[in-house]
C-alpha cells in the first residue's frame, strides 16, 4: 500500500516557509530589506550555507535546501505574478500614453548598455557574436528585484519609480526578440553574415509569437469580462479565487505553447483585466501569492549563488559585477538625462537598474545551448550576474543619500497620471459603497454638486450596468482594506455606506474605520437599533431608513393638511436632530459631529 510522497519531497518547501516565518522577519526588525533576507536566506539554506555541514551533522539537512529544482518551478510562478500585476496596474491607454519612455528612454538603455558592454567582451577577446549575446543578456535588468524595491520604498510613484518602471517594461518586451536573435547567431552565422535560410529562420521563429500574442488578446476580449461576471455572481471567493489562478496559470501555458515569454503572456493577460471592473478585486486576491511566490525566486538565486566558484577567482568576480553595474549605471544615467528625467530621479533610476536581470539566465543558458558562447565563461558571467542581485537593495537605499535633491514629486508628461499602487487618478472626494437603487441616488446628487466620486459593489450586474453609464463602478468586497487602498480610501473626504444588509453594512464601517480615524463616514441603517450599533462603531452619521420613512410621511401630510411649508421643514428638521442625538448617545465623546460641521467638510453650505 503505497502511503504518497515521503517527507523528503516537502522538505524544501517547508525550509522556505520556515525563512518566511522566521528570518525575513528578524530581516525587517533590523530595518534590512526583505528582498535581502530572502536572498540571504537562500545563500545561508543552501548547499553552499549550511548545507556544508550535512555530512557532519545530520539533522542540519532537514533546515536546508539541497535541491533548487524542487523550487524552480514555484520561482518561475513568482516572476510570472508580478508580472500579472503589473499588467493589472495598466491599460492600453496607459501603455500608450508611456510610449516616449518605454519605446524611446527604455530601448535607448538597451542599446547603449548592449554596445558598451559588448565592447567590453569584445576587447576581453570574446567573438562579435558572443559579445553581442552577452552585452544583450547583462543589459537586462531585474524586474522581479528593482520593482518590490521601490515598492517596499514607497518609490513607485515617483518620477525615479515610472521611469524605472518604463525601462524594465521595454526590457521585457525585448527579451523575445533576442531570444530568437541568439538562436538566429546559432544556426546561420557565417563568413557571408547571415543567410537567406538563417533570416527564414528568424521569420518562422517570430510567427508562433506574433500569434501567441494575438490569441491572448482575442481571447482575453471575449472570454475574460464574461467568465469573471459568471463567477462574480455566485458570491463564492473560492471560486473567484480559482478563476484567478486559471487565468494567471492558463496564461503561462498558452505563452510557452506559442513560444512566448511566460512573463509577457501574463502582462498581457493584466492589461486586459485592468480595463474590466473586476481589476481591482482580482489585484487584491492575486496580491498574497505573488508575494510569498516572490520569495521562493529570491530564495532561489540565493540558493544558486556558488560561494565554492566564488572562492576560486573572487577578485574577479567581482570584479565584473562592480564593472557591470558602473557601466550600466552611467549609461542609465546619461540616457535618462537625455529625456530630460531630473537629475535625482536619473540617479536612482540608474544605480537600481545598474546590476543585472533574472533573464540574463535564460538568455545566456540558450547561447551556451546554440553554441554562441563558449559555458565556462558564461557561467562565469552569471555568477557576477548573481551577485549584483544582492546589490539592489543596498544601491536603492544609498541612492537618496548619494544625491540629496531627489524630487519625488515632479512629474513625467509620459508617466501615466496614475500612482502606480494606489489607483487609477487621484483619490476620490466620496467613495460609495453599494451602487444599487440609493447608492446611485446619492452619487447623482454629488455628481450635482460636482463632486469626483468613485463607488464598488458586489453586484457585478449592477457594477457592470453602471459602467456602460459611465460611473466609475469597480466590483470587490468593501470590507477588505486591502480593496479600500487600491480605491483610494487613503485621500478620499468621506465614505458613504448604502447597503441594504445589516451585518455587511456593520462589517464595512468598522473596515473603514480602523484605516481612517478621521474620515466621514456616513451609512444606512435598517431601523433605530441598527442606527445606534453604527454610531457605537464610530460612524459619523447614521440614517435609519423607518425614521426616515416616518419623516417624510410626517413631511407630506402637514403640507396636504395646509400648515406651511417652512414650518413643517423647521420641524422636521427639529425632530430628525431630535432622533440623532438619541442615537448618539451610545457613541464615543470623541466621534461626534454635529449635522452642520458634517455638512460643511463637505463644501455645502449649512441650512442648505
Amino acid at each position: 500500500m503505497t502511503h504518497g510522497p515521503g517527507p523528503s519531497e516537502y522538505k524544501d518547501i517547508f525550509v522556505f516557509l520556515a525563512a518566511a516565518g522566521v528570518l525575513v522577519p528578524l530581516f525587517s526588525r533590523l530595518k534590512i530589506s526583505p528582498v535581502l533576507g530572502f536572498l540571504a536566506a537562500g545563500v545561508l539554506l543552501g548547499p553552499d550555507g549550511l548545507g556544508r555541514l550535512a555530512g557532519t551533522f545530520e539533522w542540519i539537512d532537514i533546515l536546508t535546501i539541497s535541491d533548487r529544482t524542487q523550487i524552480e518551478v514555484l520561482a518561475e510562478l513568482g516572476v510570472v505574478f508580478l508580472m500579472f500585476t503589473i499588467g493589472l496596474e495598466l491599460s492600453w491607454e496607459r501603455l500608450k500614453s508611456m510610449r516616449r519612455l518605454v519605446f524611446g528612454m527604455g530601448m535607448a538603455q538597451i542599446l547603449v548598455c548592449a554596445v558598451l558592454l559588448a565592447g567590453l567582451f569584445y576587447v576581453m577577446g570574446r567573438g562579435v557574436g558572443g559579445s553581442m549575446v552577452l552585452g544583450l543578456a547583462l543589459a537586462l535588468s531585474s524586474t522581479a528585484v528593482v520593482m518590490p524595491v521601490m515598492a517596499e520604498r514607497g518609490r513607485l510613484s515617483s518620477t525615479a519609480g515610472r521611469s524605472t518602471f518604463s525601462v524594465l517594461l521595454a526590457q521585457d518586451l525585448a527579451v523575445a526578440p533576442i531570444l530568437i536573435m541568439v538562436a538566429v547567431l546559432g544556426s546561420g552565422v557565417g563568413d557571408d553574415g547571415l543567410s537567406p535560410a538563417a533570416i527564414g529562420q528568424a521569420v518562422a521563429s517570430l510567427l508562433p509569437s506574433v500569434i501567441g500574442v494575438g490569441l491572448l488578446v482575442l481571447l482575453g476580449r471575449i472570454g475574460l469580462r464574461p467568465m469573471f461576471r459568471s463567477v462574480a455572481r455566485t458570491r463564492n471567493t473560492e471560486m473567484f479565487l480559482a478563476t484567478c489562478l486559471f487565468v494567471v496559470l492558463g496564461t503561462v501555458f498558452l505563452a510557452q505553447v506559442t513560444g512566448l515569454s511566460p512573463a509577457v503572456g501574463a502582462l498581457v493577460a493584466g492589461l486586459l483585466i485592468a480595463e474590466t471592473e473586476f481589476r481591482r478585486e482580482v489585484e487584491v486576491t492575486i496580491e498574497p501569492f505573488k508575494g510569498l511566490l516572490l520569495g521562493v525566486f529570491f530564495v532561489s538565486v540565493g540558493v544558486g549563488l556558488d560561494l565554492d566558484a566564488v572562492a576560486v577567482a573572487p577578485v574577479t568576480i567581482l570584479s565584473i559585477a562592480a564593472l557591470l553595474i558602473v557601466i550600466k549605471a552611467g549609461a542609465i544615467f546619461a540616457v535618462a538625462r537625455a529625456f530630460k528625467i531630473p537629475r535625482g530621479a536619473a540617479l536612482e533610476t540608474a544605480l537600481v537598474l545598474g546590476p543585472a536581470g533574472e533573464f540574463a539566465f535564460v538568455i545566456l543558458n540558450e547561447a551556451i545551448g546554440h553554441g554562441v558562447v563558449g559555458a565556462d565563461f558564461a557561467q562565469g558571467v552569471l555568477l557576477s550576474a548573481t551577485i549584483s542581485l544582492f546589490a539592489v537593495p543596498v544601491l536603492a537605499a544609498l541612492a537618496p543619500r548619494i544625491d540629496k535633491r531627489i524630487l519625488p514629486q515632479v512629474e513625467l508628461t509620459d508617466a501615466p497620471t496614475t500612482d502606480l499602487e494606489d489607483g487609477d487618478h487621484d483619490a476620490p472626494q466620496v467613495i460609495i459603497v453599494g451602487y444599487g437603487r440609493v447608492g446611485q441616488l446619492v452619487g447623482d446628487l454629488l455628481a450635482d454638486h460636482n463632486k469626483e466620486l468613485l463607488a464598488v459593489d458586489a453586484d457585478a450586474a449592477q457594477v457592470s450596468s453602471a459602467r456602460k453609464a459611465g460611473v466609475p463602478v469597480w466590483y470587490g468586497d468593501a470590507a477588505r482594506p486591502d480593496l479600500l487602498h487600491k480605491l483610494g480610501l487613503a485621500g478620499a473626504e468621506a465614505a458613504i455606506v448604502t447597503m441594504d444588509a445589516p451585518a455587511k453594512v456593520d462589517d464595512v464601517c468598522r473596515t473603514i474605520r480602523q484605516l481612517r480615524s478621521d474620515i466621514i463616514l456616513v451609512a444606512r441603517a435598517r431601523d433605530e437599533r441598527h442606527a445606534a450599533r453604527l454610531y457605537k462603531l464610530g460612524v459619523t452619521d447614521a440614517v435609519p431608513e423607518t425614521t426616515e420613512a416616518s419623516l417624510q410621511l410626517a413631511e407630506n401630510a402637514l403640507v396636504d393638511l395646509g400648515i406651511p411649508m417652512g414650518l413643517v421643514l423647521a420641524s422636521i428638521h427639529q425632530k430628525r436632530e431630535d432622533f440623532r442625538k438619541t442615537f448618539q448617545a451610545a457613541m464615543p465623546e470623541g466621534r461626534k459631529r454635529p449635522t452642520r460641521a458634517l455638512r460643511g467638510r463637505l463644501g455645502t453650505p449649512p441650512g442648505s
